[in-house]
């Protein structure tokens, strides 16, 4: 693309699908000299992009070194599901029973949605109606602080699974899960909604102890350009970590 026709808001999007569908691993390093090729950008337009994709924690930007994808800790990685399943715990419960017609259809839609793209194993699209989902309960809080709080798990979390789940977990998805928590909400009853969501972990399988990324693949994969700078191989052990679905 020329210079001009592509913002840091397209690589943003483009290296945050990457990541999210595993074609970035983490510790990948991101060169800006390189992203400019492969986008068609000045390092202006690159920096922008990687500001903010720091600041959705997909990256890792530290002083006088090259930005890398995020390898987020054990540690890390626990509280932040910890957190998620407080926060989102807590707006289905404030939610049960005030949704409103038009947030009900937009569920409703995405649910089935989801649903579709899992029986035709289209695993990106079933990404993305899965996180429309949890977008849309945080867009509904009737507390916008959580709300927002949301949002950023949502994301956090989703990044932590798309860089560390094996790969033969081919897909994070409970089949009716997510109908039966519109269900809940629909019916006004907060404590099966709350119970649902606090029930998630122990229906799915946990994450082998350790998993190592070995893969080789070129910055050009989140654009669809000529292969870049391969990444470089990295270990968690994620023991007790579960794979909470997004």
């Amino acid at each position: 693309p020329k210079e001009g026709r592509v913002g840091d808001q397209d690589i943003v999007d483009h290296i945050r699908s990457a990541v999210l569908m595993q074609r970035l691993t983490p510790n990948t390093k991101l060169p800006e000299i390189t992203l400019g090729e492969v986008f068609g950008v000045s390092r202006s337009v690159v920096r922008k992009a990687l500001t903010r994709l720091d600041a959705e924690h997909v990256i890792d930007q530290r002083p006088n070194q090259v930005a890398r994808v995020r390898a987020p800790s054990i540690e890390e990685t626990r509280e932040t599901f910890s957190a998620r399943r407080l926060v989102e715990g807590e707006i289905v419960a404030l939610l049960a029973g005030k949704l409103e017609t038009s947030a009900k259809k937009a569920l409703q839609q995405q649910v089935v949605l989801e649903k579709e793209a899992y029986e035709n194993n289209d695993e990106p699209a079933r990404i993305e109606h899965s996180l429309n989902i949890h977008h849309l309960l945080a867009e509904c809080s009737p507390n916008s602080i959580m709300g927002a709080m949301l949002t950023d798990l949502v994301l956090r979390t989703s990044i932590v699974i798309a860089l560390y789940k094996p790969p033969s977990l081919l897909s994070c998805y409970l089949e009716g899960d997510h109908a039966q928590l519109l269900s809940h909400l629909v019916n006004g009853d907060a404590e099966a909604a709350l119970k649902l969501k606090q029930s998630g972990d122990a229906k799915l399988p946990l994450w082998s102890p350790c998993y190592r990324f070995s893969r080789h693949i070129g910055l050009a994969n989140t654009s669809g350009a000529p292969r870049g700078a391969a990444c470089e191989s990295t270990s968690l052990p994620i023991t007790a970590v579960s794979d909470e679905c997004r």
